[in-house]
């Protein structure tokens, strides 16, 4: 207890502005080497840093969802090229001690490549180690061995508490040493994970929050924690409230859903306007903290796929909901996600597929092509040279309430954002009133200004808002030494180059806007470059340029030492302003780089006289440079550019682009070998190995309904597939065999009697159990039922106290119709259970069919006897097959090629369902009758991209005509030069011998 008084001590004396007593302060907060303090403060408005004031702009990133820890600096490398300053991250429970007791953080389960990697790019860290997660992860991220344990968890009860205490303490020991005040970049802990509602025990759990604080406070956790309530309604554990409080209050936002199925649809009534107004009464010694706020959304079997989520939160989405998160101060903001990877083996819960794209940024392939990249760039660079931001209040809290207000058009409205500290700098965000109005606007705007007030534009024509648009028009806002008194074109950045300043604005194509500069020098405005329209007016030291933002152009002023550079939206997408690494923080506020062109920057450093830009190259383009007038010469991956000097200062010139040689295996024309995958219907197949399903009673909160649990849990398997084989004496007066089985959406099953196909339940997008009845001919004697059940992973947990994830999967009743024969059970799954045979790729990467209990899958197992047949050729019956070959690829050295292996849907035989293992791997689960998924990405250092590489497929034929694949090939979805370097493979041991396997 003594830890969390000791933290809301220290959080009293940084409030008040008082030294904390030093003993108090080092126990709280370590030292670095140098005896420097490093401390993580903040108050009413921002997070400070060592003493630096910062707007903490952060993306989600789980780095167990990209298995291949040599990628995770590329991510890392795409975000900071945003503006973006942080990356928030969920710790994976069930990934590392997937059997009670025993850890395993080796490989890619490892957090220290990550942190290596946050390190190198210099972007902070919001760690949030659960225990629970939600995440759209198998059971929310709890263990699967949690479903045996009888108690409601996420409660404050002490077997819960024993589940907990183990791993809890080991992350929070991992936690603890990459923190900021350790050296590290985490700055922010998460204890627990939208902890806001509870069903069937009492809420709020106090208790629970404070033992897991406790917990994570003793094992050297100091820096701030933080909550992300579900909305800001709700205040729970916020600080002052007591036991169980946190240090910074937060909260989530999902306001457009998760109906992909209807991208273009902006709901009435969505766009909060009062979310600073609660949270100023739910802490008001807290900044405004959204936790998690969309970036996307997740897509369901059957659903509309990823490209219409990305259409539902898109470029127009992130102008006007996140400047509307900017007009209340929004000073922690984490945008669930930036990057959202692949749910691969085992790791979806049963309400999503193999693809966790989310529609985010970043696409699951790595790719920034989307244009919500872009806008997102654009608002995330202006913060970025916007310290005013970091002491901001808004004025008016309720702005859709004061239509008209600072506008002479009602159908708008303004939200006033002032800098409380500083006292001067302004920003105002504008929208439609009618948040999802399709209606352009005109408009003039009232400015108060430090010269007075003015209604903008002053020469001539109008201020213009399209639908579904926002804008940030800036009043009295510092530009280094200089000064813009307004502006109602969007800034990107600006820089300080010596005496010349250079600063980029943008606006949509074709629409009038106007800043005015405070100037020194009695000079007129110089178009420099470009065909903008422009008229101009200086007067009482004020220049003021009115422009239409069509192109790109670059005006002069102030005697050519303030630099204008004025474009589209479009053009502005093609910015970057990357960190330069290797020059001083005190020098970075002082001066920069602006670079115009190429796919993506990833970062830049200046070697004497030399700028060496790094980033990729999808094609030949065009470059522009502002840099540091001591920069001669210009690289860009090394190579030296035949760049040309501007007459204001910049470089430009062409950037050529080789498309590399790319040969890609065709798929179909590859030598296949095929064995049968379902030995188990076999009248000849001995089970004797196989666990008994003989448990007459369940720990489970489902009581059984069968005479012993049926339950896969119940055994140690939660993953994949898993098989039931059910030996009765048969009368001969059977007529029919009725069961009922669970497995989540979208999941299917068939059913075999001796060796005579059943039939199936197919599956569909929202179903999650299902009961058929078969009509059977059993022969007299011995019998054996054989069900194939797939497993669409655990149930998440989201409301405290309901267990939703201990939903068994599996057999939940059944009837032999005509008999009173009793049935004695088996089941299996992956082999070994919870203490699996792959310890390299992970208990969640393999189900229960023969074959991977075999390791069949990996590469090098051996096929010598197996059929030539490929998955294009099929099968005729019920059952399952698995197909085997190998490749070579040689992708050219210094390409990001991303691969992926798509499917071609089929209508004839349709009932099927097949998953990918690449180099054991399983990469990709396809369900022909459900979809959405037919690409599959696999990232490089899965796909071996110079060498062998090991390819698989399982066919499960639900019909008793068989089935096949239509097709299947393996296509490049990007083709970009890259300063990115080689990518080290993730562990791909190959097969042997597995003892035990049956």
């Amino acid at each position: 207890m003594w830890i969390s008084k000791l933290a809301f001590l220290a959080l009293a004396f940084t409030q008040l502005g008082l030294a904390a007593p030093a003993d108090e302060l080092n126990k709280k907060f370590a030292r670095d080497d140098n005896g420097l303090q490093k401390v993580v403060t903040w108050d009413k408005y921002s997070l400070s840093i060592n003493g630096e004031r910062l707007m903490i702009w952060s993306g989600e990133v789980h780095p167990w969802r990209l298995p291949v820890t040599g990628l995770w600096l590329d991510i890392m490398e795409k975000v900071k090229a945003l503006g973006f300053n942080t990356i928030s991250f969920y710790a994976h429970w069930g990934l590392v001690e997937y059997e009670r007791g025993k850890f395993d953080f080796d490989g890619y389960r490892s957090y220290k490549p990550f942190f290596d990697a946050a390190r190198k790019a210099g972007i902070y860290l919001i760690a949030r180690p659960g225990p629970y997660i939600n995440a759209e992860t198998a059971g929310g991220g709890f263990p699967g061995w949690g479903t045996r344990v009888e108690v409601p968890w996420r409660s404050g009860n002490q077997s819960y508490f024993d589940a907990i205490e183990g791993y809890v303490k080991t992350i929070g020991k991992i936690v603890a040493e990459e923190q900021i005040t350790k050296g590290g970049q985490i700055i922010l802990v998460q204890p627990e994970n939208e902890f806001s509602a509870s069903k069937g025990i009492p809420w709020p759990q106090t208790k629970y929050m404070e033992v897991l604080q406790d917990w994570f406070r003793e094992v050297g956790i100091t820096v701030p924690m933080i909550e992300n309530d579900v909305n800001v309604y709700l205040k729970n554990y916020v600080p002052g409230s007591g036991e169980g409080q946190v240090d910074i209050y937060g909260y989530d936002g999902y306001p457009q859903g998760f109906d992909c199925a209807n991208p273009h649809t902006w709901v009435d009534g969505k766009l909060p306007t009062d979310w600073f107004q609660r949270q100023l009464e739910a802490a008001p010694t807290s900044p405004n903290s959204v936790v998690e706020f969309q970036g996307g959304a997740f897509d369901p079997w059957g659903g509309p796929s990823y490209e219409a989520c990305s259409v539902l939160v898109n470029h127009e989405f992130e102008r006007v909901f996140y400047k509307n998160l900017l007009s209340f101060s929004t000073n922690i903001f984490n945008v669930y996600m930036i990057f959202g990877g692949t749910n691969w083996g085992g790791l979806a819960f049963p309400g999503v597929y193999t693809s966790y794209d989310y529609g985010s940024a970043i696409n699951e392939f790595r790719g920034v092509t989307r244009e919500k990249y872009s806008e997102l760039k654009l608002q995330a660079n202006f913060l970025a040279v916007s310290p005013f931001y970091t002491t901001s209040k808004p004025q008016n809290l309720v702005p859709n309430t004061i239509k008209g207000a600072f506008t002479d058009n009602t159908d708008l409205a303004v939200t006033h954002v002032k800098d409380e500290v500083g006292g001067k700098t302004s920003m105002y965000v504008i929208r439609h009133a009618v948040y999802n109005s399709l209606s352009k606007s005109s408009y003039k705007w009232s400015a108060n200004t430090s010269k007075g007030n003015f209604t903008v534009p002053r020469l001539g024509g109008s201020l213009t808002l399209d639908g579904r648009d926002s804008k940030i028009h800036v009043v009295d806002y510092p530009i280094g030494a200089r000064n813009i008194l307004y502006s109602t074109g969007e800034i990107f950045t600006w820089k300080t180059f010596g005496s010349k300043t250079v600063v980029v604005l943008y606006g949509s194509p074709g629409e009038t806007h106007e800043t005015s500069f405070l100037t020194t020098k009695a000079t007129k405005v110089q178009q420099l470059t470009g065909t903008a329209s422009f008229t101009s007016k200086l007067e009482n030291g004020i220049s003021t340029i009115n422009y239409q933002t069509t192109g790109k152009s670059v005006l002069s002023l102030d005697g050519g030492n303030l630099i204008v550079y004025i474009m589209s939206r479009n053009e502005a997408y093609r910015l970057w302003a990357p960190t330069l690494s290797g020059v001083s923080k005190k020098s970075r506020t002082d001066t920069g780089v602006i670079i115009h062109g190429t796919y993506l920057v990833r970062g830049a450093s200046i070697d004497g006289s030399t700028l060496k830009i790094r980033g990729d190259l999808n094609g030949t383009d065009t470059i522009e440079v502002f840099a540091p007038a001591s920069i001669k010469d210009v690289t860009y991956n090394n190579r030296r550019l035949n760049l040309q000097k501007t007459k204001y200062g910049s470089f430009t010139g062409k950037i050529d682009f080789k498309a590399p040689a790319l040969n890609l295996p065709v798929l179909k024309d590859l030598k296949w070998k095929s064995t049968n995958s379902l030995p188990e219907i076999n009248s000849n197949y001995d089970d004797s190995a196989w666990p008994a399903a003989g448990k007459k009673t369940t720990t489970n909160p489902r009581k059984l309904t069968t005479p012993t649990s049926l339950y896969a849990s119940d055994y140690g398997f939660h993953t994949g597939n898993h098989l039931f084989r059910g030996h009765f004496k048969a009368t001969g007066k059977e007529t029919a065999f009725s069961l009922t089985v669970q497995g989540g959406n979208a999941f299917g099953f068939s059913v075999w009697l001796n060796q005579e196909f059943l039939g199936s339940f197919y599956g569909y997008d929202a179903g999650q159990a299902a009961n058929k009845t078969f009509s059977i001919k059993t022969k007299a004697g011995d019998n054996v039922i054989t069900v194939l059940q797939d497993n669409q992973g655990l149930n998440e947990d989201w409301t405290a106290g309901t267990d939703d994830f201990k939903a068994p999967r599996g057999i939940l009743a059944y009837s032999l119709i005509g008999s009173s024969s009793p049935i004695t059970w088996k089941l299996t799954g992956n082999l070994g259970g919870e203490n699996c045979a792959d310890k390299a790729r992970g208990c969640y990467n393999e189900g229960g069919l023969f074959i991977e209990r075999q390791g069949l899958h990996l590469p090098g197992a051996p096929t010598a006897g197996w059929k030539d047949a490929s998955p294009l050729d099929g099968i005729s019956n019920a059952g399952v097959e698995f197909y085997k070959t190998d490749f070579k690829l040689n992708i050219p050295k210094g390409y990001d090629i991303p691969l992926a292996f798509e499917f071609q849907n089929c209508t004839q035989n349709a009932n099927f369902r097949a998953q990918i293992y690449v180099n054991g791997y399983q990469f990709g689960k396809y369900a022909n009758n459900v979809g959405p998924q037919t690409s599959f990405p696999v990232p490089e250092g899965i796909l071996n991209h110079r060498g062998d590489n090991s390819l698989g497929v399982s066919l499960w034929a639900m019909d008793k005509a068989g089935a096949k694949l239509c097709g299947l090939d393996l296509k490049a979805k990007l083709v970009a030069e890259t300063s990115y370097g080689s990518v080290a493979p993730s562990e791909q041991p190959k097969w042997v011998k597995r003892k035990g396997a049956y």
